[in-house]
């Protein structure tokens, strides 16, 4: 039977520096599903999430994302790793310096040509729509937020990373984007 996974991790073990993070996790994400992973700070969280996308290597036991083998991963095949992800880190990471439509185009313009596109993003968060020549100072936590998420979308990912997505926003905003997140899951992103 071929596996639907897009994430699965045997026995593994996470280390940051000498310090190991996380040890004998196994998870297994198929496509399509939904998973939250909760925890205390410095509980392991974002040492997870950095070595899914490779910035930590995984020091033991198995692991594969994307149909990359997280073990035996060449420096030359993390960027199309990284390509086949959406991620979204807790510091959102926008160019805030440009528009929402400057942001959302150039993700367009380097990742675009699936199924994503600014339209497509902007129906599903309305709010960005409203502010296309904002600068990224001038939006709230949530909108930076959302407007992270579409960038992310854009990238038309197998996988959606997000670290800590509502962390410190308004619980009008957590639970707008958790519905959002929600239709996401229903349509078959994982």
């Amino acid at each position: 039977m071929e596996s639907t996974a897009v994430l699965s991790l045997r026995n593994a073990s996470i280390l940051q520096g000498d310090h190991r993070v996380l040890s004998d996790v196994n998870l297994e994400i198929a496509s399509g599903e939904f998973i939250y992973v909760i925890g205390a700070t410095g509980s392991g969280k974002s040492s997870l999430l950095k070595t899914l996308y490779a910035d930590l290597p995984l020091e033991s036991g198995e692991g594969s994302i994307v149909g990359y083998d997280l073990r035996n991963l060449k420096e030359r095949d993390i960027p199309y790793l990284r390509r086949q992800l959406g991620i979204v880190f807790q510091d959102f990471q926008l160019l805030m310096d440009r528009s929402v439509r400057e942001n959302l185009e150039l993700a367009s313009k380097r990742f675009g040509g699936g199924e994503w596109t600014i339209e497509r993003v902007i129906d599903l968060f309305p709010r960005l729509g409203e502010r296309m020549d904002n600068g990224g100072m001038q939006l709230s936590g949530g909108e930076q937020q959302m407007l992270a998420i579409a960038r992310a979308l854009l990238m038309n990912p197998r996988l959606l990373v997000l670290d800590e997505p509502t962390e410190g926003l308004a619980p009008i905003i957590v639970k707008l984007i958790h519905d959002k997140l929600q239709d996401l899951r229903r349509e078959g992103l994982s």
